[in-house]
């Protein structure tokens, strides 16, 4: 029993993974619940948390199981590059097609984000991530700052065009 207690202890940082995963999954997706996209703060959460526990697995096994035998060779991000593949399943259904018109690439795109996020925190990679989603939700803000000005400068070119016709 105390051994059960001393490993669990030993491997707080694991669960302090998980917790921040979790946490900056909540965080994507309230930005895009806010925004009223299809996936939303539930979605971003179970994306960042399973890829932070099987990133966290992956490499967790070598150490496990790499030492039973001369000849296994184990590959730790292996299981971690199939997450990719996963999302980007994920992230196709979300892209709709309805005439010319196509909706859904950006919550898309922020589905592979919040892939490589909790990728890159269930691998220990902290600061690098810190600083990615810092970085995205700034420019996020600046790119809808300029598709605004875009939208404007569009439906006033509409407007003077309907008037003089």
């Amino acid at each position: 029993m105390v051994d059960v207690i001393m490993t669990v202890f030993e491997q707080y940082e694991f669960y302090f993974r998980l917790l921040l995963s979790g946490f900056l999954g909540l965080l994507i997706g309230f930005d895009r619940t806010h925004k009223n996209k299809p996936a939303g703060v539930k979605t971003y959460t179970f994306v960042t948390l399973a890829s932070a526990l099987i990133t966290i697995v992956s490499i967790e096994s070598v150490v496990y199981y790499g030492h039973i035998s001369d000849r296994i060779m184990m590959d730790p991000m292996r299981l971690t590059a199939q997450i990719v593949s996963g999302l980007g399943f994920l992230g196709a259904g979300l892209i709709m097609k309805a005439g010319f018109e196509v909706k859904g690439l950006t919550s898309a795109a922020m589905i592979l984000f919040a892939g490589g996020v909790g990728i890159g925190i269930g691998a220990g990679f902290y600061g690098i991530v810190l600083f990615a989603i810092a970085v995205a939700f700034f420019f996020t803000r600046v790119g809808g700052w300029i598709e605004k000005q875009e939208h404007k400068k569009l439906q006033a070119k509409h407007e003077r065009s309907d008037f003089s016709a």
